[in-house]
């Protein structure tokens, strides 16, 4: 038992060292960026402005209706790629897009035009017929790179959902797809002629792939195979969902942004998380010792985590952004409050450190439990309706909600337990108790 308290307590241990070397030193070896790779919001490091132009024949002009549509697909193609800080909105009175998105790490110098490339293709999705001996050479899977034919099936316009499941016959990941009605309808005429013949997806002319039909489809619901894991479905199905733009837009009257608060806001932040960590983990460890020690060992690894997830999964950090990491610092703070009164009062009471620790750990259980669920369904409710550095400020709370809760009911008591086996964890005063019931 003792041996797999103290391997629990060096796996935690391990975990906080190899992500804090991770997090600020990378692994470029594997693709892993370091802290200095992290997107930053408009408000701090700038970003561009453009305006998007539907392409659509002269005289011709989009339907609010349409524009909203548009609207919608770029806030989830930004959505897709972890960009939150930025502002779209649509003019119908012109006819127009206008998109505001910061800048990636190592863009600042590029032009706004490499930079609005950020919310990817603003292209036109369709799925083609293919004229099997025109293609031009092979792509990375060895598959021939059709050329567009102009012979469309359906278009992006006719996808209702994308998404990814696994096939329950072959037990492979497949992308799954949903049409609307006339989408289905045309759907089934082609595979119906198209028969173990390739359709193509195509972005504009680039293709996307080209799955062989199996069999006549005729319920507005089909399935592409042949994806490595569930990684390359799972993006293949996000640029389907997100390539369902109503017309092909055009950027134009592109421009740099110039940061709104500055990189010296952000290093005033920083820095007053870095005090305010240091005074509650002074607080934690004057008032509870021994845990106060252990509680502040387990919040670094909360920030840690907390800014691999950003580094890694490429969101951008604007100050609302870090608002949200504080407050889950104080979300951590206060479950591990709550936790150590319960193991105080529990040694007071006479009972040993073992069984205080683990007393303690569950009766605070429910108090804790209750008190992130509501944190999140609040910070859902922000994510789902909010836009911009709401969004943002959501997803960084939402993820040092789930972190800190993980942190004070797994690593702390993992590091508690290994503690309290030894000599010196068993003295009731290294956790703040000042007299035991006899």
């Amino acid at each position: 038992m003792n041996r797999y308290k103290w391997a629990r307590f060096s796996a935690v241990i391990v975990v906080i060292a190899v992500l804090t070397y991770l997090v600020f030193c990378g692994l470029p070896a594997l693709g892993i960026s370091n802290i200095n790779d992290m997107r930053l919001g408009i408000d701090i490091k700038g970003g561009v402005y453009a305006n998007l132009y539907p392409d659509l024949p002269d005289g011709q002009k989009p339907t609010a209706d349409q524009l909203e549509a548009a609207r919608t697909v770029i806030e989830r193609r930004l959505d897709n790629k972890g960009i939150f800080d930025r502002n779209i909105s649509i003019e119908p009175e012109n006819g127009r897009v206008i998109v505001e998105i910061p800048y990636a790490p190592g863009e600042e110098d590029l032009s706004p035009q490499k930079a609005i490339e950020e919310i990817g293709k603003t292209a036109r999705l369709t799925f083609q017929e293919v004229d099997e001996e025109k293609y031009d050479g092979y792509l990375e899977n060895g598959s021939k790179n059709y050329l567009p034919t102009g012979k469309i099936v359906i278009e992006g316009k006719h996808v209702v959902d994308a998404g990814v499941a696994t096939d329950p016959d072959s037990g492979s990941i497949v992308v799954t797809l949903k049409l609307n009605e006339e989408g289905a309808q045309k759907f089934a005429e082609a595979t119906e002629r198209l028969i173990y013949k390739p359709i193509a997806i195509f972005m504009d002319d680039e293709l996307i792939v080209a799955p062989t039909v199996q069999n006549k489809i005729t319920n507005g619901e089909a399935i592409i195979t042949g994806q490595r894991d569930a990684k390359e479905a799972g993006e293949l199905a996000a640029t389907i969902e997100a390539g369902a733009l109503p017309f092909k837009l055009v950027s134009k009257d592109l421009n740099s942004i110039t940061p709104i608060l500055g990189e010296g806001a952000l290093k005033v932040t920083i820095n007053a998380g870095i005090v305010a960590f240091i005074l509650i983990s002074l607080f934690m460890i004057l008032n509870y010792r021994l845990p106060g020690l252990i509680a502040s060992v387990a919040l670094f690894g909360l920030v840690v985590a907390q800014l691999a997830v950003l580094t890694w999964f490429r969101i951008s950090l604007t100050l609302p952004g870090i608002a949200g990491i504080i407050l889950s610092i104080g979300m951590g703070v206060d479950a591990n409050v709550i936790i150590f009164e319960r193991i105080k009062e529990e040694i007071a009471s006479g009972k040993t450190i073992g069984a205080a620790i683990d007393v303690g750990f569950k009766r605070a259980f429910a108090a804790i439990l209750d008190s992130n669920v509501t944190t999140l369904i609040t910070g859902v409710i922000l994510w789902r309706l909010g836009t911009g550095p709401i969004k943002g400020f959501a997803v960084t709370l939402c993820a040092g909600v789930l972190i800190s809760f993980l942190t004070a009911v797994t690593a702390t008591k993992a590091m508690l337990d290994a503690i309290a086996i030894t000599g010196a964890g068993k003295k009731p005063w290294l956790y703040g108790v000042k007299g035991v019931a006899k």
